[in-house]
């Protein structure tokens, strides 16, 4: 009996554990207004030759809670995206799913998720990547979203 309730103790610890980091996590915003994010972000970086990277994901999504976090802990990663792009994070969840901005993108959604999209100065989309070529087995790929990175600049897109 003793070891019943033990067990069920820790199992019943590991699920309230579990369920508070799931909820601690704020990278994205249900609220947030997606397209007047986007477009101030366009704004933005066509004033500083940039374009825009939308990282779409929720923060019910562990795969999008690594990739900010692999894009903000690598100095060389972070230093390459703050130097070519201006980053939005664009929530789809069961609150919001921003329906009319993912029909204006595309439906990227159908990537699963993070799905990222480069938009050039203009607002116009360039090209929508699948996280997945991204990865490396349980993680992401830091050459692979380098590369990415590098290739969608603006300097690499005009040649």
């Amino acid at each position: 009996m003793k070891k019943s309730i033990l067990i069920l103790s820790l199992i019943l610890f590991s699920s309230s554990y579990l369920l508070a980091q799931t909820e601690a996590v704020t990278i994205y915003n249900p609220n947030a207004n997606a397209k007047e994010d986007i477009a101030s972000a366009v704004k933005q970086a066509r004033a500083e030759n940039k374009h825009v990277l939308l990282q779409i994901g929720g923060n019910w999504c562990p795969w999008c809670v690594k990739l900010d976090g692999f894009m903000a802990t690598d100095p060389q990663v972070d230093s390459l995206l703050k130097a070519n792009y201006i980053r939005v994070m664009v929530n789809y969840s069961k609150e919001n799913k921003n329906e009319e901005v993912m029909k204006m993108l595309g439906n990227p959604q159908r990537f699963g998720f993070p799905v990222l999209v480069i938009l050039n100065q203009d607002g116009i989309r360039l090209h929508t990547q699948d996280s997945w070529y991204l990865e490396k087995e349980k993680y992401y790929d830091k050459e692979k979203l380098m590369h990415f990175l590098e290739m969608w600049s603006v300097a690499a897109v005009k040649g």
